[in-house]
């Protein structure tokens, strides 16, 4: 699940003239940045979701064809080790991500009042928590690799695979996380672009450098599986030196110089919105990360096969996804916007928007793959695998659940555009253990294997009535909390 950046809302622009027809969104002068208080809904909406889709393309389409090259060079084994491994890297960056979007808060209130030092404060105080945050992870990641793999009931056939392949990960973490945080600063700040240019400079360096790396072309030396994780680590830390060098040349709004470097150790005013507000975003990335890894660890346990076939499946489910993500991060904006200019006629509207372009996008990628599974499926197992007859029967059952997902994905974004983190937490808290966790403990018994896949939209149906009751019943459309400013 997916949240944004919010967006400082606008005041409401003056009625426009009705026989001039619809009003298109209307271009700030911050970054590029849409009013997203006025003109068509579905078409605004659909507008202001581009980019974060296009970076979900890209950021998706590194790790699948990164998936392709170690599946294709390596095995099933390899792949089911980078399957592990990656559960657990969501789970390090989920849980950061709450204080990443708290953080854009107090940027986009800075920048709405036109206060940049606030806003350059606030950009200091999250990079210097992120960077403390990273390293720590790194250290301890190092030293506790074998312990998580113990704990996930890694196959013993990718065991040794999957240890090489997280200890590189995780050195790589500082960098990554850095990168993560400096993009939605400037997200925060108007600036979509730039975060865009970066993110395709670090997936085209990714997928050149993997096979480079795992194979050992030229005088670079065979490193295997610690090769991919490498060369996403290079590939990332390039990306970031690039970005940070672009903001100084460009004179970004959001670079710190001279005295400014200071920010860099966050105050107790900055540090108490971002960790007040970014705990319960950032717990809604960590339940979804444990519900991951608990179903890795329950796969795990049905053999090598089974985990190739999910590390497979996993992979087009991103795709998949991408759409909600992206509808969901733009909802909640659009609504935060509306919501902050008083117009909350068009906060409904923004919802049921959003419900019907996810409903139809999502449809349609999910008839695709259905149509296509044996195929795409090929490309991270091999088109001789077991895997993927395995991996055909996961599709059947589960592929479906992105329909109630992506609603309810629609809905909670909705709720937190007024600042309603709670709620949304509870709800994926319920649907992801107790009622997910029963589905597959009460089922195993009755069907085997397939209750693990049909946990899958059985949970998310449950989820979505929920999510359904409180944005219709709840309590959520009163007055929003405002962040203090920093200072």
């Amino acid at each position: 699940m997916s949240d944004t950046d919010p967006v400082t809302p606008t005041p409401v622009a003056a009625a426009a003239d009705p026989a001039a027809g619809p009003v298109p969104p209307r271009q700030t002068a911050r970054g590029g940045g849409m009013d997203l208080t006025q003109g068509p809904i579905a078409r605004t909406l659909i507008l202001f979701a581009l980019p974060t889709l296009a970076s979900n393309i890209l950021q998706t389409l590194s790790g699948s064809v990164n998936s392709i090259w170690v599946g294709q060079f390596l095995g099933e084994s390899a792949l089911a080790a980078t399957a592990n491994a990656n559960i657990v890297m969501f789970l390090m960056f989920g849980a950061f991500f709450g204080f990443g979007m708290a953080a854009t808060v107090l940027i986009g209130q800075a920048m709405g009042r036109g206060d940049i030092d606030a806003a350059r404060r606030a950009t200091g105080g999250v990079i210097g928590l992120a960077l403390l945050f990273s390293v720590v992870i790194a250290v301890v990641g190092w030293f506790a690799s074998d312990r998580i793999l113990h704990w996930l009931k890694t196959p013993p056939e990718a065991f040794a695979l999957a240890h090489d392949y997280l200890r590189v990960t995780f050195l790589a973490v500082p960098a990554s996380m850095l990168s993560v945080t400096l993009m939605m600063a400037s997200r925060g700040a108007g600036d979509a672009v730039t975060p865009l240019r970066f993110m395709i400079l670090a997936v085209v360096l990714d997928i050149a450098f993997n096979p480079v790396l795992i194979l050992g072309l030229g005088p670079v030396p065979r490193l295997g599986i610690a090769g991919s994780a490498l060369a996403t680590a290079v590939a990332g830390t390039i990306s970031l030196a690039g970005m940070i060098g672009w903001f100084y040349a460009k004179n970004h709004v959001l670079r710190l110089r001279g005295r400014e470097l200071a920010y860099l150790y966050p105050k107790w005013s900055e540090l108490r919105f971002i960790i007040g507000r970014g705990l319960p975003m950032g717990a809604q990335m960590l339940v979804i990360s444990g519900a991951g890894l608990v179903m890795v660890g329950l796969v795990n346990r049905e053999g090598l096969v089974t985990a190739a076939a999910y590390g497979a499946t996993l992979q087009l489910w991103n795709y998949i996804q991408m759409p909600a993500l992206a509808i969901g991060a733009a909802v909640s904006s659009m609504a935060a916007q509306n919501i902050g200019a008083q117009r909350w006629d068009r906060v409904t509207g923004v919802t049921n928007s959003g419900i019907a372009i996810n409903l139809v996008m999502t449809g349609m990628l999910i008839a695709l793959l259905l149509l296509f599974d044996r195929a795409a499926l090929a490309l991270f197992l091999g088109s001789g695998s077991e895997a993927i007859d395995v991996a055909r029967g996961i599709q059947y059952i589960a592929t479906w659940t992105f329909l109630p997902f992506g609603t309810t994905i629609v809905l909670i974004s909705t709720l937190r555009a007024n600042g309603s983190v709670v709620p949304p937490l509870i709800i994926l808290f319920l649907s992801m253990f107790p009622i997910r966790l029963g589905i597959y403990y009460f089922g195993y018994p009755i069907i085997g294997s397939d209750i693990l896949w049909w946990s899958f939209p059985l949970s998310s149906l449950a989820s979505l009535a929920m999510a359904w009751i409180v944005y219709r019943r709840g309590g959520w459309r009163g007055a929003m909390e405002r962040p203090a400013a920093a200072g």
